[in-house]
């Protein structure tokens, strides 16, 4: 019944007033009148939150399972090992492929060494590898802490600027009172909105490499245990060679 006596003008003229382009327009003036409204307490919160979105991006690109631990790589590299196909170029290549495989080379560039020294390079590089997987990280972590700080400082700000305002002009004018408490619950709720994503992608982005180095760790004891193992010296080069001499030969022509 009301949809029969309603005036199908009324409908046009409804429809036209939301158009989706002009809510989309007020709704972006929206958001800008609310940052306006946070003052300059406004400009650190947006600086880190451009900071950590780079960080972000770039650390989702780089910590890929794909890049750090290659599919096949270790297998590949215990292989060579086992039948001694190892070259200069094999070596360089495989340092330059990924994180494991730089480990991986490490152990190989001292593969005719004692288990211990073995050990002791893959260690060392470890570390070198490690702080590569971790860069930026403790810089999207700082940016987690103080993001509440700034917005906390804004909110002080803001409080003053309230109470200036309530004591030269008197609390007769709300307006300036509003604006004091505006401020300050804008710099809050920014400084939060920063704060609490960077806080949760710095904890899965550590999480992630602990994950990629205890499989690295696997990766590399493999290979030690391959390149420690005894290896068995066929007949003939038994009859051919002393045992003394044969050892040094080849190591030299190599």
């Amino acid at each position: 019944m009301l949809l029969r006596d309603a005036n199908p003008d009324a409908f046009g003229r409804g429809s036209h007033c939301y158009h989706p382009a002009k809510i989309h327009l007020a709704a972006e003036l929206h958001v800008f009148e609310i940052l306006k409204a946070g003052g300059w307490g406004m400009l650190p919160i947006l600086v880190c939150s451009a900071i950590g979105l780079a960080i972000v991006l770039e650390r989702f690109w780089t910590l890929r399972s794909s890049t750090v631990l290659p599919p096949g790589l270790g297998e590949q590299v215990r292989s060579w090992a086992h039948s001694q196909q190892l070259s200069p170029s094999h070596i360089q290549a495989l340092r330059e492929n990924s994180p494991l495989g730089e480990l991986l080379a490490a152990a190989l560039d001292v593969r005719h060494r004692s288990r211990a020294e073995i050990k002791e390079r893959i260690e060392d590089t470890g570390r070198h590898v490690i702080h590569g997987l971790e860069r930026y990280l403790n810089t999207l972590g700082t940016i987690a802490l103080i993001g509440p700080l700034l917005g906390l400082l804004g909110t002080v700000f803001g409080l003053i600027r309230m109470f200036l305002a309530v004591m030269v002009s008197g609390v007769g004018d709300p307006m300036k009172m509003a604006g004091g408490i505006g401020e300050a619950l804008v710099c809050t709720a920014a400084g939060l909105v920063v704060a609490i994503p960077a806080y949760v992608l710095h904890r899965h982005f550590r999480s992630r490499v602990r994950g990629y180095v205890v499989e690295m760790e696997k990766q590399a004891i493999a290979l030690l245990d391959e390149l420690s193992a005894p290896r068995s010296v066929p007949a003939e080069a038994r009859a051919t060679a002393t045992p003394a001499a044969a050892p040094r030969v080849a190591r030299a022509t190599s």
